[in-house]
């Protein structure tokens, strides 16, 4: 499904109705809710209106869980740092307890340690979870369902931080991998969610904005066998739902 907007304002609204509606319900059926944040400066909005009074009265902080779907190699205080922006629009602004944020740690020996250790993570959340939301795909592979994953997409149709032409794109076994630096902006060394790992998600929310992602997603949504070799972000298949909140302006 794809939602049209004037501005990254509406969009952003949009994103929280979601996030809003998404948490009230897995809390009611499961007891918590788990949400993947996306980086990069797209989501901060959504992030700034999450934790506006109106909107954090509405969730269940306690018993929701803040993933990331990608982070830089780079120190948690640096400006560039995802965890850093979600902190300072969203995390520190609300009543979340420190043991549910589960941050994408760096500073190891080296990103690939860092990729290990957040698999181990998860695996280990999920397991404490009694397993609920878990699920397995054809190969059988026991992977978790996260409940809402957000997700950005940049003007070259990267996703998270799966950029094209990488042979993370053909990752069947990993659900969490290193990606060497050179690419993405800041070009740093990155660790990332694979795309087994997004598309076990129950629902995944692209948030864009401008003409041209606005052009890629035209591509994905018109040609996508030609989307799927170009665009990452073609690659989102989620088991679940699939929403595009497209602003017009940047």
């Amino acid at each position: 499904m794809v939602r049209e907007f004037t501005n990254i304002q509406q969009a952003s609204s949009a994103a929280v109705a979601y996030i809003v509606d998404l948490a009230g319900s897995a809390v009611r059926d499961k007891g918590f809710f788990t949400l993947v944040l996306a980086g990069g400066s797209t989501p901060r909005q959504t992030y700034e209106l999450l934790s506006a009074a109106a909107n954090a009265e509405q969730m269940p902080w306690q018993q929701c869980h803040f993933f990331w779907g990608d982070e830089r190699w780079l120190p948690a205080n640096h400006p560039e740092s995802n965890f850093c922006m979600a902190d300072k629009a969203l995390l520190s602004r609300v009543p979340i307890p420190a043991h549910n944020i589960h941050r994408i740690t760096t500073g190891h020996k080296n990103p690939e340690t860092g990729a290990e250790l957040y698999e181990r993570h998860l695996r280990d959340f999920f397991h404490l979870q009694g397993r609920a939301g878990m699920k397995s795909n054809v190969k059988d592979m026991a992977i978790p369902s996260f409940d809402l994953v957000l997700l950005g997409m940049g003007t070259d149709g990267h996703t998270a931080s799966l950029f094209p032409g990488s042979s993370l794109l053909e990752e069947k076994k990993k659900w969490v991998a290193a990606v060497p630096e050179g690419v993405g902006s800041p070009p740093v060394a990155r660790i990332t969610l694979t795309l087994p790992l997004l598309n076990g998600a129950e629902n995944v929310i692209f948030l864009t904005s401008g003409s041209r992602k606005r052009a890629i997603l035209d591509t994905i949504l018109t040609r996508p066998e030609e989307a799927v070799e170009l665009y990452p972000a073609a690659r989102i298949k989620p088991a679940g739902n699939l929403v595009w909140l497209a602003s017009a302006e940047g």
